[in-house]
């Protein structure tokens, strides 16, 4: 049985929780957590998590790219054109079936798919540098675990393949 959780125990801890995330939210989206240096802010959030995704699961078709990242094969199909279209994402056939579409990452997408992430590792780096190992670890696995709760409280029920751990829009 579930306590509903704003009237049971800390409503001062959960007020700065929600509070929190949602300065965390504005920051990151104002500075799209884009790294450091030259390539700092030059890949928005949607472009990188689909490249993100291409690369760590191989070609696949728009379908199986949006029930994985537990989004509408609409909102792939917009996302993916500017892709396509600056050559970092190419569009081929099916091996099996000609009509149907596969999308994976152009030799471009994956060079510049490490640039943005060696970019955005060195700004974890910076903003943590005075944070211990165990803290990085501790605050890595809670955000983790916030983000998966987030997301199975935000997808459709039944999506097979969805990964709440990689849904993002």
């Amino acid at each position: 049985m579930s306590m509903d959780m704003t009237t049971v125990g800390d409503t001062g801890l959960l007020d700065t929780l929600q509070h929190e995330v949602a300065v965390f939210a504005r920051r990151a989206e104002q500075t799209r957590l884009g790294g450091v240096g030259q390539v700092r802010n030059s890949m928005d959030r949607a472009a990188y998590l689909l490249l993100n995704r291409l690369d760590k699961e191989g070609p696949m078709g728009v379908k199986a790219l949006a029930a994985s990242m537990g989004i509408d094969s609409s909102t792939v199909t917009r996302q993916v054109a500017p892709l396509v279209d600056t050559g970092l994402v190419k569009r081929t056939s099916h091996p099996e079936d000609g009509r149907a579409v596969v999308l994976q990452l152009s030799p471009r997408g994956q060079s510049r798919l490490e640039e943005v992430r060696s970019s955005r590792r060195q700004l974890m780096a910076e903003l943590t540098e005075d944070w211990q190992q165990d803290e990085r670890e501790a605050f890595c696995a809670l955000l983790t675990r916030f983000n998966v709760a987030l997301s199975a409280r935000m997808s459709p029920q039944g999506i097979p393949g969805t990964d709440p751990t990689q849904a993002e829009s």
